[in-house]
């Protein structure tokens, strides 16, 4: 009798066990923090979410190739809004970039996008130029260019990048050294100052945390 019990008690351990293994390992993958979620609430539920979310776009990138919100499906990516001719912030901010780039550009789910805010110099050809002197050789980081009205609306209400009232006409100008990581619902979670290399940093930290978040979902979801 004493040794079923034994056996009873032995066979009803191992599940116990097992659960606990189980909620433990999840425990311990799950990130040290989440990143934090930016911009208006949506007043409707949009893509089973309320979190402020970059609306549709497209645009034509350094190849001579339409980049639209098909194009960042399901990728985490950072965008920002520079121009090729700037001699101030914009070159600062992108060589901060490609060391964001050389960091995840293996990575297939990942992104950047660099838009103009002077289409009408930097055409296509100009920012492919300017893409190689980056040492851009892939499509991990596109260059756009579109019409400067809609560039200008997605970095005011999309983007968040910038707070000023404009329409996008002649005498108006973006000029931010700000960054934006978006995930892959487009929803914000997080601005860098791309002059700033501790803030470039930070950046690739949290992208890194933004994947370890993924991760996590993914493993308690399956």
């Amino acid at each position: 009798m004493k040794s079923k019990f034994k056996y009873y008690w032995f066979a009803a351990l191992i599940p116990a066990i097992f659960i606990f293994w189980y909620f433990a390992s999840a425990k311990e993958n799950k990130p040290v923090r989440t990143l934090a979620y930016f911009g208006p609430k949506n007043a409707l539920k949009v893509n089973d979410s309320t979190y402020h979310f970059i609306p549709e776009f497209s645009f034509t990138n350094q190849y001579r190739e339409i980049t639209t919100t098909a194009t960042v499906k399901d990728k985490i990516y950072v965008a920002e809004y520079f121009f090729t001719t700037c001699k101030s912030i914009c070159p600062i901010m992108n060589t901060n970039l490609e060391r964001v780039y050389s960091t995840f550009k293996n990575k297939t789910d990942f992104l950047i996008l660099s838009h103009t805010v002077d289409p009408e110099v930097d055409s296509v050809s100009t920012l492919l130029t300017y893409a190689s002197k980056h040492g851009v050789h892939n499509r991990q980081w596109l260059f756009l260019t579109g019409k400067k009205n809609v560039l200008y609306s997605l970095a005011r209400k999309g983007y968040l990048l910038n707070a000023e009232e404009g329409d996008g006409g002649d005498e108006d100008f973006i000029h931010t050294q700000n960054f934006a990581l978006v995930d892959k619902e487009r929803h914000i979670r997080g601005f860098y100052d791309g002059t700033d290399s501790l803030e470039i940093d930070r950046l690739i930290q949290e992208i890194n945390l933004l994947y370890k978040e993924y991760d996590f979902k993914a493993k308690i979801n399956n």
